[in-house]
């Protein structure tokens, strides 16, 4: 019996032992059939929340892509309409310039020979036109013949034609005509600026001989800036002027800003099967964008209510949903159970909850926390 004893004591003492291992950790919230209890201590110190189904507007959102642009009269290329050799370029990517102001001056001795040559056909004008005048009075008078006055006529017409085409070709090299009839020949010509903006590109340096089709600088005017994007086929029916646009850029993940549907095309590329849309952005967000940058943009289609909780509430977990239901509190402890969810959409930090019918009027649920709990 003396040995049986000796045997069990330090059984009793290990199963004792064990017990107290056993128990209960105060710092870990406890799972008993499907349920998780958490201590007030537990709740307050992890900071965890509890909150309702709340109704909210949920959109149908048409997803597109697309950039940040200006109209067509908002961009400027500034070409020489004769080649030259970049004398003075003074301009910086990113100044700002007034419309008429000087970009870049240019030096040729091509621009000397039209100097001359215009003064060439002046001349020859003055005789002509007097030659022309003298065989009318003499025509008139029917001292000359027809054939001569006609003679003098068209002579003196098509000079004036290439007088004409020369003033106007000094004219577009911004070189004036009065001037040049009185002396003052140039051989460099200044390029203005035909609109007021900044400049986005500077492709030439001193020095350069640039053709007409080369493209010295470019201006663009941020004025009526737009979203331009691509939607598909498929979402075209959907979109009308003045919907919602919510757009993003990769410069501002974390930001979105506003804008509205001002147009919607009316052609099908045959080869993306997509069709343009042109957005207005509020004048409010415009000096923070540059033409060209690339957006994401959900165009809102609809709005529908539905119940809903925070996106920190439901926990994805092997392809299913899931939140944590308050069933009651009792003796300072919150009891929840793990219940399943189906969410059908997710908008603003919160998700809709499709079967929120499941759940009684004035249910409460942890809406922060839930992942460590669901998780474990």
């Amino acid at each position: 019996m003396k040995k049986i004893n000796y045997i069990l004591l330090p059984v009793l003492m290990f199963s004792i032992y064990s017990c107290k291992e056993a128990e209960e950790d105060p710092e870990e919230p406890q799972a008993k059939s499907n349920e998780i209890i958490i201590s007030s201590a537990q709740f307050e110190s992890s900071g965890m929340e509890l909150g309702t189904l709340e109704t909210l507007e949920f959109p149908q959102i048409v997803r597109t892509t697309g950039e940040i642009d200006v109209p067509p009269e908002n961009r400027a290329v500034i070409n020489a309409f004769v080649g030259g050799y970049i004398k003075r370029n003074p301009l910086l990517v990113g100044d700002a310039v007034k419309k008429g102001q000087a970009l870049v001056t240019l030096e040729n001795p091509e621009y000397i020979t039209m100097q001359q040559e215009y003064l060439e056909v002046t001349e020859q004008l003055r005789y002509l036109k007097s030659e022309f005048e003298r065989q009318e009075t003499l025509f008139e008078e029917k001292v000359t013949s027809e054939k001569k006055f006609l003679q003098a006529e068209s002579e003196y017409r098509r000079n004036l034609a290439m007088y004409n085409g020369f003033r106007q070709k000094l004219r577009m090299l911004n070189i004036d005509p009065a001037a040049v009839e009185q002396g003052r020949i140039t051989s460099e010509i200044t390029i203005y600026a035909p609109i007021s903006g900044n400049i986005t590109a500077v492709d030439v340096s001193k020095g350069m001989f640039v053709s007409p089709e080369d493209r010295i600088m470019e201006i663009v005017q941020k004025d009526h800036m737009h979203l331009e994007l691509i939607a598909f086929e498929k979402d075209v029916m959907q979109l009308k002027k003045g919907q919602e646009i919510i757009f993003r850029t990769p410069e501002a993940v974390s930001n979105s800003f506003p804008a509205e549907v001002y147009l919607v095309g009316t052609v099908i590329d045959r080869e993306t099967r997509t069709i343009t849309i042109h957005g207005h952005l509020p004048d409010s967000v415009v000096d923070g964008f540059t033409v060209g940058m690339f957006v994401e943009a959900g165009i809102i289609t609809s709005k529908t209510e539905q119940q809903a909780l925070p996106e920190e509430a439901v926990i994805s977990q092997e392809g299913f949903s899931y939140v944590l239901q308050l069933e009651r509190e009792e003796g300072g402890d919150y009891i929840f159970k793990k219940k399943e969810v189906v969410t059908s959409g997710t908008y603003n930090g919160y998700k809709a909850i499709g079967n929120a019918a499941d759940f009684e009027a004035g249910a409460r649920f942890l809406t922060r926390g839930s992942f460590r709990l669901i998780g474990e």
